[in-house]
Order: C-alpha cells, then sequence, then structure tokens
C-alpha cells in the first residue's frame, strides 16, 4: 500500500469511493509480495499492480464489483489449465487478493495511518480478511508502540507531529477483545521485524484454532543505509539506495567533500568522525537489522576505526568495505590487531559488491546493492538461466 497511498489519499481526502485491492499471501513464484496493492479510482483509473500484470485485469473488474456492493471478497489467483492466459499467472505463482471498499466512512482511520508512514513512525493495519462470520469482514485494528505515542502525545518533534485527539497505541476492533489482544501483539512483533503477513487464529482469536485470517500491514520506518566516506563512488550508492527505498545517510570528516549539493540523493549528510557517528546511532538505538553500511572511505584512519564498531553491532544487515585485494588484506591484519575475532571479520563483504565487472561509480553501485539484496533474499548472484527451482523467495517483505 505504501507505493499507492499518495494517490490513494487524494482520492479519499476529496470524498472519493476507492476499489482498493491487495495482496495478502502468496505462493510459489508469485510475482508480487504481500502488501502490493491496486487501486481502482472514481475515475475508472487503475494505479499499482498486485501481479505485474498477471491478473490486473479480473481484480480491476472485482474491485468495481465491490465498490458497487460495498462487501469485501478474498479471491485466490493462480494457474488453471483453461484460464491460464485469462486470469491466472502464467509465472507459476500463486496469490490471495483481499480487495475493499475505501472510503472516509469505510475507513476513517486512513488519515492518521498516512500521518505515520508520512512521517516515518511504525505503524501496523491489521484487518480481517477471512471469518465465519461475514459481520467481521473488513474490521480493522490499528496498532501503535507506547514509546511512539507517548512521544507523540508529549509533543516531541513537533515538526513532524500533526495534533492529534485520542491517539492510543490501538484503536479499532477486529471483533473481540480476545482477537484485539492476540493481533496487537503480533502486529507489534511484525512492526519491530519490518514484515507483513496474513495470520490465522480461531474465530474469536483463538491461537491454536482456524477460521479468521488477519492481514498486517506492518508500516516500519524505511530502513538505513549508512554510506561512509564522500567520495564519487558515495554518490551512486546513495542514488540506487534511495532508488531502492532506503533512508540513505552520508557520512564523512572532512567538511569540503561531504556537502548536500554533492549528494542530493541522499536523505542527510553528515560531518562527523564515521567511527564517532556510528556509535552515537547505535547508542541511541537508531540501527537495527534492515541497516546496511557502505563503506567507502578505502583509508585506514577512517575505515579501521568504523569497521571496529560496525562489525561488533549485534543486529546488521551488511557491512561492506570498498578496496583492492591488497588493502582488504591490510585491513583484516588491522581489525585482528585491533582485537576483533575471527567471527566478527567473517562479518565483513570485502572487496565490496558482486563480480559484475563494473568499472564506473555507477556499476559499483549497482554491484554494491546487488550484493544486499542477494544477502537480503539468500540470492546466489549467478545468472537464473543456470539455476533451477522457484525464482523468488517466500519470506515475508516490508509494506
Amino acid at each position: 500500500m505504501r507505493d499507492v497511498l499518495s494517490e490513494l489519499m487524494e482520492w479519499w481526502r476529496n470524498g472519493e469511493t476507492i476499489g482498493v485491492g491487495t495482496v495478502v499471501a502468496t505462493f510459489q513464484s508469485a510475482p508480487r509480495p504481500a502488501g502490493a496493492s491496486m487501486l481502482v479510482g472514481p475515475d475508472e483509473t487503475a494505479v499499482g499492480s498486485v501481479s505485474g500484470g498477471c491478473v490486473e485485469g479480473a481484480v480491476y473488474e472485482l474491485a468495481q464489483s465491490v465498490v458497487e456492493s460495498g462487501t469485501p471478497v478474498l479471491e485466490r489467483y493462480g494457474v488453471s489449465d483453461d484460464a491460464a492466459f485469462a486470469v491466472g499467472l502464467t509465472c507459476g505463482g500463486i496469490l490471495d487478493v483481499y480487495v475493499e471498499k475505501v472510503n472516509r466512512e469505510t475507513f476513517p482511520e486512513l488519515e492518521e495511518i498516512a500521518a505515520d508512514v508520512e512521517a516515518g513512525r511504525p505503524v501496523a493495519l491489521a484487518t480481517v480478511i477471512e471469518h465465519p462470520d461475514p459481520t467481521w469482514l473488513g474490521r480493522r485494528l490499528v496498532v501503535r508502540p507506547e514509546e511512539i505515542v507517548r512521544h507523540v502525545l508529549a509533543g516531541e518533534s513537533p515538526e513532524n507531529q500533526p495534533e492529534r485527539d485520542g491517539l492510543s497505541p490501538r484503536t479499532g476492533s477486529l471483533g473481540s477483545p480476545r482477537a484485539d489482544d492476540a493481533v496487537h501483539d503480533d502486529a507489534l512483533g511484525l512492526l519491530a521485524a519490518g514484515h507483513n503477513a496474513t495470520l490465522t487464529y480461531g474465530p474469536d482469536g483463538e491461537r491454536r484454532g482456524e477460521g479468521m485470517r488477519v492481514f498486517v500491514w506492518a508500516f516500519a520506518p524505511k530502513p538505513r543505509m549508512l554510506v561512509f566516506g564522500a567520495i564519487d563512488f558515495a554518490a551512486a550508492v546513495a542514488r540506487v539506495g534511495s532508488f531502492l527505498g532506503y533512508h540513505v545517510t552520508v557520512c564523512d570528516a572532512r567538511p569540503v567533500f561531504a556537502t548536500n549539493s554533492r549528494f542530493p540523493e541522499a536523505d542527510e549528510v553528515v560531518v562527523d568522525w564515521p567511527h564517532r557517528y556510528l556509535a552515537a546511532e547505535r547508542d541511541a538505538g537508531r540501527i537495527d537489522g534492515r541497516t546496511v553500511l557502505a563503506v567507502l572511505t578505502h583509508d585506514p584512519k577512517f575505515d579501521v576505526p568504523l569497521l571496529e564498531v560496525a562489525l561488533r553491532l549485534p543486529e546488521v544487515a551488511y557491512v561492506g568495505a570498498m578496496g583492492s585485494r591488497r588493502t582488504h588484506e591490510d585491513r583484516l591484519e588491522r581489525l585482528r590487531e585491533a582485537g576483533l575475532e575471527d567471527k566478527e571479520v567473517a562479518r565483513l563483504s570485502s572487496p565490496i559488491g558482486l563480480d559484475l565487472g563494473a568499472r564506473t561509480p555507477e556499476e559499483t553501485a549497482i554491484s554494491i546493492a546487488a550484493e544486499i539484496i542477494a544477502g537480503r533474499w539468500g540470492g546466489t548472484g549467478r545468472p537464473l538461466a543456470e539455476t533451477a527451482g522457484r525464482i523468488h523467495d517466500e519470506r515475508p517483505v516490508t509494506g
């Protein structure tokens, strides 16, 4: 939904009614992840995608029908012998799409959720997509971490906080206190991990039961990409990182190089010693398991102290360092002399990036991004033509 939220909000604020189809579960090689959404607007335009083109026509028609009837529908799309090229997924995947009618009356909480997403505050939206009692369908529960709510109500960072009345860690209801409690706890866990997921419970929220399915959008803040070293390669890496959806920070101790004009694609440019900045971000709790670090300084006085901090972080998705193989060997020796253990040094990807034969800063940035993506999903980096089996991993992804 994040990708189509601006268009959705424009129609919603204008009092229009929109049909919204959302992928809530995928199986095998489905082309879009859970959380991908498609809108059918009041002017009959379509925005977004649920399948990369395979079943959009069918979802479009279903959304129009749901807008007219007002009754949400959960539909499964996959390949069939008779309709594989009509409404099926020619890639062989299977996906469940939940289609609902959205306007100010059916979804009054949307304004506050959009404000949270825009400000980078974590918020989860849980929706009942299947239940033996049809009156439960479409019911929503909005979940926020309590500490975030306290900060908002206390007026911290006022430039980012809209005025709100009655903001709560939990608003709405799925149908019963028991169901709300169970989904609230699970939604907080998904939010911490930054994952969307469909959860299954008994009809009243029983954890070991079946009958009720709830889809949880986990709108976590963007994952962070920290780029150290204000060089031309860093500008290209920042550009690619921003394209991939990261909140990009470029850090360098040299103010003449670390300027906003040199890194327009970065969300922020910091002038500080890299190791000191990273330690401060760690201590402030702003580094998590989705954070990626690209160390492009290839200067021992910068990168060795920085990597001492980076490789000892308890949770980080990726640490890569630029340099020749000679630089890499020298760096490893210095890191071991600084007291790093072999298991810590083993976390370092150096020389940075996949072997794409890259030469230019832009090509090098692509090779770095490719290594980050492969590490995230467990990819091999080999041409798909040389592999067999499923193309897409089935692990959950962020909304």
